[in-house]
């Protein structure tokens, strides 16, 4: 093929190329376009999970709430399933009803899974520290899933298992 031909072939390629990436709205499927958008997304989950914790070790109920969708469509199990941002709220409140109670809370082994760009998942643990005389340390673990709402990334979905508290050992007398 001569040169000039080669070279508008080339050209028309080139052309053609960026046309359908302009046309298409971002040019990658959604699976690609999460993945794409993947740093954004965990970064901003991330930090909402920061305010998260902040916010209860402030003894801040309604700020940690905050993290989660005010409506009565997000999902809640745990010993239960509930259903509601107001009942998960009241629940919160009647079961931490002091700063002690609520203990400090951490995070651990986060993950964050963008599903698409309206929606993530996050898997970890958690650990909240407190006095025995205010309920005793607990942990377990847990599957979020946030959805990017006009209001920022917001959990929809909250599916938490505490495990068991640890037993103490039994002593026996052998002598």
């Amino acid at each position: 093929m001569p040169a000039r031909v080669r070279g508008l072939v080339g050209a028309t390629a080139r052309a053609g190329l960026a046309s359908i990436l302009a046309l298409s709205s971002g040019g990658l499927s959604s699976p690609a376009r999460a993945a794409a958008q993947a740093p954004d997304q965990a970064a901003q989950i991330l930090a909402v999970m920061r305010s998260s914790a902040a916010a209860w070790n402030r003894g801040d109920l309604a700020g940690f709430a905050a993290s989660y969708d005010d409506s009565p469509d997000i999902l809640f199990i745990g010993r239960t399933v509930s259903h509601g941002y107001a009942q998960m709220l009241a629940a919160y409140r009647a079961h931490y009803p002091t700063p002690a109670r609520m203990g400090r809370l951490e995070f651990s082994n986060l993950a964050v899974q963008p599903l698409d760009p309206r929606f993530a998942t996050v898997t970890g643990r958690f650990h909240l520290a407190r006095s025995a005389r205010d309920g005793g340390n607990a942990d377990g673990y847990f599957l979020l899933v946030f959805k990017q709402t006009a209001q920022g990334w917001k959990i929809v979905r909250d599916d938490s298992t505490a495990l068991p508290a640890p037993r103490p050992c039994a002593t026996t007398n052998e002598r």
